[in-house]
Parts: C-alpha cells; structure tokens; sequence
C-alpha cells in the first residue's frame, strides 16, 4: 500500500472555494480503481493549510489517478486557489500501533 500526503496552503479568500471543489471530486476519488480511502484534513495552527491524506493499492494504482483525466480536473481547479507551493509525499506504513475510532 502506498500512503499519499498532499500539504496544500490557500489564500484565505479562496477556502471554500477549494472546500467546493474537493467536495465535488472526493467520491470520484475515492472510486478510482486502486483507491482505498481519501481524507481531508486542516492544520490546528494555521487553518490555510489543509491535508490529503489517500491510501492506494500500489503506485501503480496512484499513478493511474495521477496520469487520470480526473486528476487533471481536479488539479486545475485547486491549484488556482494555492497561496504556496504544494508538498507531496508517498509514504510506506512500517508501524501500526493505535486503533483510529
């Protein structure tokens, strides 16, 4: 499995705009083949920064999504919106302790 964090920070003004926008392409998302959760998630501390955090089957899988007509959408309405430069990891899981309730 491959664990996909995305930081994005927005301009104020454009929030919810972007809350618009991944609202309209969450479900999408999620049925893409290979995908196996998606959430979305904010800073405590600053709230212009918001998370995807996406877990995938493979990178394959997330590759499909990357190089998908979805994706590009997707991008072109967020990116719009950024008020700095995005961050991207792919993650393995190497310890898995704490039950999430």
């Amino acid at each position: 499995m491959i664990f996909r964090i995305v930081k994005m920070t927005f301009k104020p003004e454009t929030i919810e705009d972007f809350k618009s926008v991944f609202g309209e392409s969450a479900e999408y998302i999620r049925s893409f083949p290979g995908n196996m959760g998606l959430q979305l998630l904010q800073s405590c501390e600053d709230k212009n920064v918001f998370f995807t955090y996406s877990i995938w089957q493979n990178d394959e899988a997330l590759q499909a999504y990357r190089n998908s007509p979805l994706f590009d959408s997707t991008w072109a309405k967020t990116k719009v919106l950024f008020g700095g430069k995005p961050e991207a990891w792919s993650t393995d899981m190497i310890w898995k302790d704490l039950p999430v309730n």
